[in-house]
């Protein structure tokens, strides 16, 4: 048994994270954090997103993966320029994906994290995890590209 399904069995928990560099202001990635709808533009694992009322904590949406049915979504946490929290829950499972931009000197490093949680962790965890460490670091350089050249664009280069 690999070390993460064992922690996913013990603690019914599993987190995987991915980081990347980007040229771009905290404030220009969060503005494409705020455009919900298209989210599959830079997302490749999402198929439709949609929220039902302004990008701040407590607003609900949905979220339709390329792979699978689509799932409610909440926004639990929204801190303006530095990050977001959603939370889908389904019986027995919870996904929590958190996305923070930490500025640093002409960069900005954003953090996507992913953390299921939940009796079935063991089972749809591990099943979602190979998937979710394949798919990261895709949806983070599409991310990247789309950030750099609005910021190229903004500053009429």
């Amino acid at each position: 048994m690999d070390k993460a399904a064992l922690t996913a069995q013990r603690t019914r928990t599993m987190q995987l994270e991915h980081r990347i560099d980007i040229a771009a202001p905290a404030a220009c990635i969060f503005r494409i954090y705020q455009d919900v709808q298209n989210w599959p533009t830079w997302d490749p694992d999402t198929k439709r997103a949609t929220l039902d009322g302004p990008f701040e904590a407590g607003s609900r949406g949905r979220l339709t993966p390329t792979r699978g049915n689509a799932v409610p979504m909440v926004l639990t946490r929204v801190v303006r320029d530095s990050c977001f929290t959603v939370e889908s829950r389904i019986p027995f499972f919870c996904m929590l994906f958190e996305h923070e931009l930490v500025p640093a000197k002409g960069m900005t490093e954003v953090i996507h994290r992913v953390t299921f949680s939940g009796p079935l962790t063991f089972f749809l965890g591990k099943m979602l995890a190979k998937q979710v460490n394949a798919g990261l670091p895709v949806t983070l350089r599409r991310l990247k590209a789309l950030a750099e050249s609005e910021t190229a664009i903004g500053a009429g280069l």
